[in-house]
């Protein structure tokens, strides 16, 4: 970089630690320099008409900034998240497509009740019995349900074994270590704390039943292969090695959470594959925690087209008029969930700072899955998968490698 050139990585820095003084919680995570971090601290609080003018003025300063394509490329998708947040925070009015759009790169739209319906009748036949479909759900989900007291030692069971796989299948830095603690009084199930130096806080929320055929793709999705292996790899690779400053913060928000929730939903398929619920039974049966492993995966394939109804609700709620009460009976009916669920869904589709983060597991989950299924032929499913961990793809570089694979 030339003298006086502007260090644009390490703006895009600052700015996205200033977000978190207008909302605690944007920045997810940060390892930079804690200097940096402590003289944004001591600035005076930015308003958010400032956030989004120095958005504006970093990406007309992008194409110039001497760049690599896949840096300029990942900046470009971050700064204009940033922007449509800080109009947010401005009090601008921005509809649920739209900022799920500028946050993410991808569009979002309602989702088929025909393929919801056959997911049911797909879960009907597998869960005979007296009863409505949604009770027999329930009572299937119930059946399930990890004892509260016995819910810490299974985590660990089944992290050990996680990362016993991960190590193998994509390595890891010896040091690595992820420490576990329960929480509650959440929007969300688990959150992962990424602490820097190949360390990780995963928090699980208590206040949620947590199944026991779950529990599997919960530490994936949180630690091994999915947001630690991630943070841990890119760590390494990014920022030690190749010096790319723009990865020591991740921000709420921004195409790098699609792309970091859709691997980390991928997690237990990239780290087992088919046979996950035998797997998972196994481990939880030496602790004396018994599931049906085979239907727990047969149930869990049908329910899989139900996930996108939480968007739908989302849409419903934010773009389509719909009240509360409305939404809370369309995602019973379709989802197949209590009220009491379906009213903690909606606290997290309310929730000022997460409510369009929803769409990071339904399309992320979507993209990628179609992304590993478009490998090339002679890669494996673990050489694809390491791309994630490693590379800084967007959601725009993914979708631009599937239409060239001639994949929609």
């Amino acid at each position: 970089m030339s003298a006086g050139a502007l260090d644009l990585p390490g703006e895009y820095v600052r700015l996205g630690l200033r977000f978190d003084r207008l909302e605690p919680g944007f920045v997810d995570a940060y390892t930079g320099d804690p200097r940096v971090r402590a003289q944004v601290a001591d600035e005076p609080a930015p308003s958010p008409q400032q956030l989004r003018n120095r958005a504006r003025d970093l990406l007309r300063e992008l194409d110039g900034a001497g760049l690599a394509a896949d840096r300029a490329d990942f900046l470009r998708g971050q700064l204009t998240g940033l922007e449509c947040s800080a109009r947010k925070l401005g009090g601008e009015p921005v509809g649920f497509v739209e900022e799920v759009r500028s946050y993410f790169q991808v569009d979002v739209e309602l989702g088929d009740e025909a393929g919801y319906a056959a997911a049911h009748a797909e879960l009907d036949a597998l869960l005979p019995g007296g009863g409505s479909l949604a009770e027999r759900y329930d009572a299937h989900r119930r059946r399930e349900e990890c004892p509260p007291d016995r819910l810490e030692a299974a985590v660990h069971a089944l992290s050990s074994a996680l990362r016993d796989r991960a190590r193998t299948q994509y390595g890891l830095p010896e040091v690595e270590t992820v420490r576990y603690e329960v929480v509650t009084d959440k929007p969300w199930s688990g959150f992962n704390y990424y602490e820097g130096d190949y360390r990780s806080r995963v928090a699980i929320n208590a206040d949620l039943p947590h199944r026991l055929s779950q529990l599997a793709h919960l530490v994936a999705h949180e630690s091994y292969p999915g947001h630690h292996t991630e943070h841990c790899r890119k760590e390494r690779g990014l920022v030690e090695r190749a010096g790319r400053a723009e990865h020591t913060v991740f921000l709420v928000n921004t195409p790098e959470c699609l792309m970091a929730e859709g691997l980390a939903d991928l997690g237990v398929e990239a780290a087992i594959g088919d046979g996950w619920g035998p797997w998972s039974a196994e481990i939880l049966g030496d602790l004396g925690l018994r599931f049906d492993g085979h239907l727990a995966e047969r149930v869990a394939a049908a329910a899989a087209p139900l996930n996108r109804v939480r968007q739908d609700a989302a849409i419903l709620l934010h773009d389509r008029g719909a009240d509360v009460d409305e939404v809370a009976a369309f995602l019973q009916r379709w989802s197949l969930v209590s009220a009491e669920r379906a009213r903690q869904q909606i606290r997290f589709l309310t929730d000022p700072l997460w409510r369009a983060y929803i769409s990071t597991y339904v399309e992320g989950f979507g993209l990628l899955s179609r992304w590993l299924g478009a490998r090339p032929a002679g890669q494996s499913a673990a050489d694809r998968f390491l791309r994630l961990l490693d590379e800084p793809l967007t959601p725009a570089a993914v979708t631009v490698e599937l239409a060239a694979a001639g994949t929609p």
